[in-house]
């Protein structure tokens, strides 16, 4: 009876420190994803406030398929819209690669990044382009390594310079040289100055251009202290790194809270934006990566939307995180299926619904007012983008998280 009674009390203790968590970070998420929307209105005024999208990256990777022509026409009609149902913000899965454009050397391959482009442009998707540079040897075409030191630097300027010069002002940003602190053949080919010259090649292709870094098991903490090494000996350099790439899928069906929350802060040191850039829920290490044919039970299938709340409900409530971008979000095209939105014959799966309640549901403004007198307002909101319509007519506004708030005088 003693045990029963202790088990009792366990569970209830462990349930409060649970929900103390997700009240910690949902106010830590009203405290830095929300500013005001200052509205005044005459009196009569029926004000209808309707968020139409998040300033946050909300984003998933495009499969090659959506832009080279290749996906089934009725995939692609599907795919389109459940992209644009579900996200913000895009990124290249593999179709920028170098591998991928130029497999062979001197025949490179436009057209998929172009149709990526060009589908992202119809529908005003910011899109990270991934990645100019991939050092990992395997990775490396072998045409790339059998040219001599000078030829090898000559190619990657031509190439750092060409890129960013043909897709001026189209790319939000770029992945420079992709999981460093894992391999990096051009440095130890070239020595460690490449990675500068590399950044000034691509400026010198596209002034504005925006260079990340990226890598895998940093938000396990398992190469925290490496990537944090790196980082300083190129902001030391005085090299002009735009942002924080931080890969979401190296762990397995769970995910370490405490590891996650702790790798945020140490990476927020430095003042500069972070990306989940590849987020997957099961991770690498879960048994689904292992055997990419196993289905999920049924318990499994709940736990997994939970374990994809609380992932992104931490990265979500900390402030120097700017954007989640999910690596695939249907089965058709994933690299880990079981971590798809969708099944492959389009079925929204648990996670699909425990995700649109997050970033729909529980993180989406809207409200409607009746003014009986003119006066202010004064609406809590979500950053993003908002239709104001007052008496039938509408006016789009914009709600940005650096200027806090927002005023909209609805009286003239």
């Amino acid at each position: 009876m003693l045990r029963f009674g202790f088990l009792l009390f366990l569970l209830s203790f462990l349930a409060h420190q649970a929900q103390s968590q997700t009240d910690y970070l949902d106010q830590a998420i009203s405290r830095h994803r929300k500013g005001q929307l200052l509205i005044t209105a005459p009196a009569g005024a029926n004000v209808q406030v309707t968020q139409l999208a998040h300033e946050f990256w909300f984003g998933a990777a495009i499969a090659n398929g959506l832009g080279s022509g290749s996906m089934d026409p009725d995939d692609r009609r599907r795919y389109s819209a459940r992209f644009l149902e579900n996200f913000n913000s895009a990124v290249t899965e593999n179709a920028l690669k170098w591998a991928n454009m130029e497999p062979e050397k001197g025949k490179v391959n436009h057209q998929t990044v172009e149709g990526i482009l060009a589908w992202t442009e119809e529908n005003n998707l910011l899109l990270r382009g991934h990645n100019l540079f991939w050092g990992i040897e395997k990775f490396v075409q072998p045409w790339v390594k059998e040219l001599s030191d000078d030829e090898l630097e000559r190619t990657i300027r031509e190439r750092a310079i060409s890129i960013a010069r043909r897709y001026k002002g189209r790319f939000a940003e770029y992945d420079l040289n992709n999981e460093m602190i894992h391999g990096n053949y051009y440095e130890e080919r070239l020595g460690p100055g490449i990675t500068g010259k590399m950044v000034g090649w691509v400026l010198e292709g596209d002034p504005d251009a925006k260079l990340y870094l990226n890598d895998y098991d940093i938000l396990t903490g398992n190469r925290l202290e490496d990537y944090l090494r790196q980082i300083r000996d190129l902001l030391a350099q005085g090299l002009p790194i735009a942002g924080i790439g931080v890969q979401g899928h190296l762990h397995g069906s769970s995910f370490d809270r405490m590891a996650l929350q702790a790798s945020l802060d140490s990476l927020a040191q430095f003042g500069l934006p972070i990306r989940i850039t590849e987020f997957n829920m099961p991770g690498q290490r879960s048994k689904f990566y292992r055997d990419t044919q196993l289905p999920m039970t049924a318990e499994e299938e709940a736990l997994n939307a939970q374990e994809l709340v609380d992932y992104y409900r931490i990265c979500f409530a900390h402030p120097a995180v700017e954007g989640i971008l999910m690596w695939g979000f249907w089965e058709g095209v994933n690299w880990i299926p079981a971590s798809s939105l969708y099944t492959r014959d389009w079925q929204a799966r648990p996670a699909a619904n425990a995700y649109q309640n997050l970033v729909f549901g529980q993180w989406w403004t809207k409200a409607e007012r009746r003014f009986n007198a003119q006066e202010t307002w004064e609406l809590p909101a979500f950053f993003g983008q908002y239709r104001i319509t007052v008496n039938g007519k509408s006016q789009d506004v914009e709600l940005r998280k650096e200027a806090g708030l927002l005023r909209i005088d609805l009286t003239q």
